[in-house]
């Protein structure tokens, strides 16, 4: 199923799948399909990834899928919405995950071009210091005048607080304007240390793909979707330039089947 609803920018898409094992097979289609688009016009893409039980589904699902010997992993750069502070190779890290599912079967991927939030070490002692490393990092790659990339494409899990990337509601770290990344602390999901890129960093990518599964989801997304202020549903504010994709199952959905 699918619906429109129009916010404060672009229109608002929500599909809904039948559960959470076609959402995940669903996505990654759609995700390599978004790849190879913008391959068709150039080379270089920018894909944020998300962790998460969907996320990471998705990742394995992208691995299983045939067409993915059809991108030019080369010109593919890797980054992530948020990361947990913990030290490198820690299981709970996003990025270790995702390794697992995806990235170590891609041998033609340039380890340069995934692009990792600094984990805690002897020099990196802070979510701060990971943070302006990561900005760092990103202003690299962005065009004059910008803080980070423009990203082809951002997922987003949520949790069943409506959360988005380590973007909680209530919390200071929503706020946060003219850098591309912010340490977290005090997340009320362990642990409670964080790196997160800004609200304002995650609205600037080219599209924003939000994907939820789960009956727990369901009233996250109901006040997401239903116009719930930013601070008590940050997952309602997020938006593309271009596109803004809400990927669910018909559990998280609950009685949406369009965007409100």
């Amino acid at each position: 199923m699918t619906g429109t609803a129009t916010g404060r920018s672009v229109p608002r898409l929500v599909v809904v799948h039948p559960d959470a094992t076609v959402l995940a097979r669903a996505t990654a289609a759609r995700l390599l399909t978004r790849i190879l688009d913008v391959q068709s016009v150039r080379s270089t893409v920018h894909v944020v990834l998300t962790g998460g039980t969907v996320g990471i589904a998705t990742l394995a699902e992208v691995a299983a899928d045939p067409v993915r010997d059809a991108v030019d992993w080369a010109g593919v750069h890797v980054w992530w919405g948020d990361e947990r502070f913990l030290p490198d190779g820690d299981p709970d890290r996003n990025e270790t995950q995702a390794r697992a599912a995806l990235l170590d079967a891609l041998p033609t991927l340039p380890p340069g071009n995934v692009h990792v939030v600094p984990a805690l070490s002897s020099e990196v002692t802070t979510p701060e210091d990971a943070a302006a490393r990561y900005a760092a990092t990103l202003a690299e790659h962005a065009p004059d005048g910008a803080d980070a990339p423009v990203f082809d494409v951002l997922l987003l899990g949520m949790g069943p607080d409506a959360h988005v990337a380590s973007l909680f509601p209530g919390h200071e770290a929503l706020d946060v304007r003219g850098v591309a990344a912010v340490g977290v602390h005090g997340s009320p999901k362990p642990p409670p240390e964080r790196v997160s890129l800004t609200f304002e960093t995650i609205c600037a990518a080219a599209e924003v793909w939000v994907v939820a599964a789960g009956a727990e989801k369901a009233d996250a997304v109901s006040a997401a979707l239903g116009g719930a202020s930013t601070h008590d549903a940050p997952a309602g504010a997020v938006r593309g330039v271009a596109r803004t994709l809400w990927l669910l199952d018909v559990a998280a959905a609950g009685g949406t089947s369009s965007a409100r």
